[in-house]
């Protein structure tokens, strides 16, 4: 099973983190299968850095085995959808990318990719259509809706098709809205899309 992630995939995130150099393409990361977690299950702030962020997203899981895929045809590779945290260790980032150096370190730790409850996309109208948001200690702390990407779903699995074959079980983060933030301990996190709750875990 392998994690795909993108990043800058919202213009309003990308304007708060800072000025990104123009991208034609998908900016593409991988997490590894540790770096899962799920079934409510808490996450352990680490050890190794002062300010992990959350970045609630959508994801998709591939069910299908796939090479090329046209965009076109992308939707037949997917069925499934949730919402994640993709958590990140922004000073280790931080870090790294003021040395030029490569910042998996940062986001692809342990348990560092967080999945709700898989639903059937059928339940929805339009998977470019579709409102999530991140609910911290009751308060509502990200929203966004995906018509709001820069690349849409089947765009980037077209996109990543053409370097990894993808295969079932495979699970793919969308990117990330404005309003990341830290996490404490203690904190609680709720992740609904629409209105439906799909991610419910705390931090320790």
């Amino acid at each position: 099973m392998k994690i795909f992630a993108i990043g800058f995939n919202y213009p309003s995130h990308n304007k708060e983190m800072e000025p990104l150099f123009p991208h034609e393409e998908p900016i593409l990361f991988m997490k590894p299968d540790t770096a899962l977690l799920q079934r409510g299950r808490p996450f352990f702030l680490p050890d190794f850095s002062e300010e992990v962020h959350y970045e609630m997203e959508v994801v998709v899981k591939i069910d299908r085995l796939g090479k090329n895929i046209a965009e076109r045809f992308a939707h037949r590779y997917y069925s499934e959808v949730t919402v994640g945290i993709d958590f990140t260790a922004r000073d280790i980032q931080r870090r790294q990318k003021e040395r030029g150096l490569p910042w998996e370190i940062a986001k692809s730790f342990d348990n560092s990719a967080a999945i709700g409850t898989f639903v059937p996309i059928s339940d929805f109208e339009d998977i470019s259509n579709l409102d999530f948001h991140l609910d911290i200690n009751g308060k509502t702390v990200q929203r966004g809706n995906t018509s709001d990407m820069i690349y849409t779903v089947d765009k980037i699995i077209s996109y990543i098709s053409r370097f990894f074959t993808l295969k079932m079980g495979d699970i793919l983060f969308t990117g990330t809205p404005v309003g990341v933030g830290s996490v404490a301990i203690n904190d609680h996190l709720q992740g609904y899309l629409g209105n439906r709750k799909l991610l419910d875990f705390r931090v320790k």
